[in-house]
């Protein structure tokens, strides 16, 4: 086959239960030259056992814990391929996932990251809602985010694939992403590079007791999130002035973190209006009937006092 070799790089931490799953999936690939990387970020279940029975079928490497973009960057390490595809250990892919990607990639030399939908999964194995990202955005994307805070419909990780050649001139994962390593991937690359979306579902996001899904977002998992994006912005603007990049972000552009800071404190009704406004402007999601919606919910979701009893936002 003259296709180029794809490294497939999955990190795994506590999740024995899922991998083989994941693993398979990615050995079950068609029409594809592929290499499989798994990396366990130091596991205290049966991981290890559930790595070691395939065998040379895969590159297993184990690691003491040290968090999802260290694990990443391992896989990255021990890989030789020319397109770098990331997998969660709880998720899985179609058979299909890495000739897509591929041809995305041979489509334009410009694109240095591609990505897909997933298609949401419940335990029970049902699907859980419609697949994500909802709406799809690509191209040249540096525009949008700049005006945005940074935010756009990005993928997850095991929808996120990147070009080596871009991965060896931006560098690793900053270690500090212990979680949510995708975030980087998402917030970096469409600086240096187009930004190419393929529209069918080529994955599943398992839904479960994870870090960051809830049905609905309590005090805890709203602050949780808001000290992630503030650390995002600021590692993104920090790289971006390291690499003589022009671009700065600011959360104040940024639609989720105003609207969980008003969930939180609580706004006046003069600036639950202006929420509103800025929502139905948001250049972070491309679909007006979406920005309606979100932005509808946004207000619905903000009260007049709040989650944790601080003054409203907006009150004079």
């Amino acid at each position: 086959m003259t296709s180029p070799l794809i490294s497939v790089i999955i990190n795994n931490y506590n999740y024995g239960a899922y991998l083989a799953r994941a693993v398979q999936s990615a050995l079950d690939q068609t029409d594809v030259r592929a290499e499989v990387i798994v990396v366990d970020d130091g596991s205290g279940d049966d991981s290890r056992a559930v790595i070691e029975s395939f065998g040379d079928q895969i590159i297993a490497v184990f690691q003491s814990n040290a968090g999802q973009a260290a694990a990443i960057n391992t896989g990255v390490r021990h890989s030789n391929g020319e397109i770098l595809c990331f997998l969660d250990a709880d998720d899985w892919w179609t058979p299909n996932k890495l000739a897509a990607t591929a041809a995305a990639f041979a489509a334009d030399p410009r694109v240095g990251l591609v990505y897909h939908r997933l298609q949401p999964i419940n335990t029970d194995g049902s699907n859980a809602f419609a697949p994500i990202p909802r709406s799809l955005c690509q191209g040249d994307l540096a525009p949008l985010m700049v005006r945005s805070g940074g935010r756009w419909p990005f993928p997850m990780t095991s929808a996120v694939s990147v070009r080596r050649s871009l991965w060896n001139q931006i560098g690793d994962i900053p270690d500090s992403f212990r979680i949510s390593a995708d975030a980087w991937l998402v917030g970096i690359y469409p600086f240096f590079a187009r930004v190419a979306a393929h529209p069918e579902p080529l994955g599943y996001y398992f839904i479960h007791a994870n870090n960051w899904y809830r049905a609905q977002d309590d005090a805890a998992m709203l602050q949780k999130r808001m000290a992630h994006w503030d650390a995002t912005v600021a590692a993104t603007n920090q790289f971006l002035t390291e690499r003589g990049q022009p671009h700065r972000l600011d959360l104040a552009e940024h639609f989720p973190y105003q609207t969980a800071r008003a969930r939180l404190q609580g706004a006046s009704p003069a600036a639950r209006l202006a929420l509103l406004w800025d929502g139905l402007r948001d250049p972070g999601e491309p679909v007006l009937a979406r920005r309606i919606r979100d932005s509808m919910r946004a207000i619905r979701d903000v009260s007049g006092t709040g989650m944790d009893g601080a003054d409203p936002v907006g009150a004079p």
